[in-house]
């Protein structure tokens, strides 16, 4: 099985909303973002870049592929997850709209679902199924996985064993990577964390 170098996106306008499957594009920090990326990356033996098909990780994947040389592969099961009613918001925003259910989901997340949105479990599902296709493809390579944090967060802690408040941690910043080694130890799986 891979190795799969899980990747955030680089930064867009909408830092600091609630941003799952809205698709803004990638903005003047982002791209500075990816070209640090790319050269931090640049020793690594990726073979293929795997991404969501929103534009955020498409313009990230497609910079790495193109300084690589190697495929670019979209899979929509990479996608963040659907806050319906709440995309684009604000936490402040959320918390005006209804501040009885934002109170609710915050002690009981990530098991509600925001308004017209996408459950967790669901989302989990789609996540793990997704993992489980990229590590059955091709032998013993590293592939680049451009993703979202919530889709970071999910590998990290139904993978890795990570608790909530880390995985928010690690997958904060853009552009920060992890690798995800299926072959190794349980206890070793994580490695290579870069924020």
């Amino acid at each position: 099985m891979n190795d799969l170098l899980f990747i955030r996106h680089a930064e867009t306008h909408m830092v600091g909303t609630f941003c799952g499957q809205s698709d803004p594009s990638v903005n003047a920090a982002g791209h500075r973002q990816i070209q640090k990326l790319a050269e931090r990356l640049r020793t690594e033996p990726i073979v293929t870049v795997f991404t969501s098909d929103l534009q955020r990780s498409l313009t990230t994947a497609r910079a790495l592929a193109e300084s690589f040389a190697i495929p670019c592969i979209t899979r929509p099961a990479l996608r963040e997850i659907d806050f319906g009613k709440w995309e684009g918001l604000t936490w402040e925003q959320i918390e005006k709209l209804d501040l009885i259910f934002a109170t609710q989901w915050l002690e009981a997340f990530p098991h509600l679902t925001p308004p017209d949105g996408e459950s967790f479990e669901i989302f989990e599902a789609r996540v793990m199924a997704e993992t489980s296709y990229l590590l059955s493809q091709s032998e013993s390579s590293l592939i680049a996985v451009v993703t979202h944090a919530g889709v970071m967060r999910a590998i990290l802690r139904t993978l890795c064993g990570l608790d909530e408040k880390t995985t928010w941690t690690l997958t904060r910043p853009h552009c920060c990577t992890f690798r995800y080694a299926h072959h190794a130890h349980p206890d070793r799986r994580l490695q290579e964390v870069l924020r």
